[in-house]
């Protein structure tokens, strides 16, 4: 319901730019036309994902990884074929970059490395090192998107991931490169949600309960819970108000 939440935003007036690793917006489009055919212009995605083939020791990646570069370049950039946006980091507020997801960046990310790695004679190399390169990327392009520089609205999406922690509890953080990553994460957005089946029924959480610590901005304005049809546009309206040229709130979502 992750992605198909979006529509409710895009029904508000922003325009959606997402950075697609995931190849799942189907249901976006279809809800779009559904619900408002005559904003379907103002979504615009490029799908950033390595090309996979079948191996001998079974699945790789054809040829060298470039989804991690390729991103990382639109990011700085969005140019493509004939499609020039300029720099994300200049959009304004009634733009929302969506980086969906999180979870399969930190593949693309994982992959690239492991392809530049120094190997010895016999092919073997540095799995730790892979990680820590990996990570510390991953980090990076967080830290660049959630600085006070990047004046657009920006939307993380995270698979979540249970993890034992230290004093024998376990929590839920968004999926990252390896465990040491998956805590830092949070501590970069000052609006973490989460999407959950409570019942069958899909919701959008904002208060922290024993599994997951949550955060927003507005804590005593808004809900507990927001339905996941509206959810996103209540929120961003709560922390937005009416788009201005200030520097807008980041959001990360998770769903476990």
């Amino acid at each position: 319901g992750k992605t198909g939440s979006l529509v409710s935003l895009v029904k508000a007036g922003y325009k959606l730019r997402i950075l697609d690793f995931d190849n799942l917006l189907d249901i976006l489009k279809f809800k779009i036309m559904e619900e408002c055919p005559d904003k379907i212009e103002n979504v615009e995605f490029v799908t950033v994902r390595d090309a996979y083939k079948a191996g001998a020791s079974g699945s790789q990646i054809d040829g060298k990884p470039k989804a991690w570069i390729n991103a990382i370049k639109l990011l700085d950039s969005w140019k493509y074929d004939d499609t020039d946006f300029g720099k994300p980091a200049d959009w304004g507020s009634d733009c929302i970059l969506v980086v969906d997801s999180l979870s399969r960046l930190c593949d693309a990310a994982y992959d690239f490395h492991e392809s530049i790695i120094p190997r010895g004679k016999s092919g073997d190399y540095d799995g730790r090192a892979v990680y820590g390169n990996a990570q510390d990327d991953v980090e990076k392009v967080l830290a660049m998107l959630t600085s006070r520089g990047f004046a657009t609205n920006l939307i993380v999406i995270a698979h979540g991931q249970y993890m034992d922690l230290p004093d024998g509890t376990k929590k839920i953080f968004p999926q990252g490169v390896g465990q040491k990553l998956s805590p830092k994460i949070p501590q970069y957005f000052p609006n973490y949600i989460r999407y959950k089946n409570k019942n069958g029924k899909r919701t959008i959480q904002l208060e922290s309960d024993s599994m997951i610590d949550l955060a927003n901005t507005r804590p005593g304005f808004l809900d507990k819970e927001l339905p996941i049809e509206t959810g996103l546009a209540t929120f961003f309206s709560a922390l937005r108000g009416t788009p201005t040229t200030e520097k807008p709130k980041s959001v990360t979502l998770v769903r476990k």
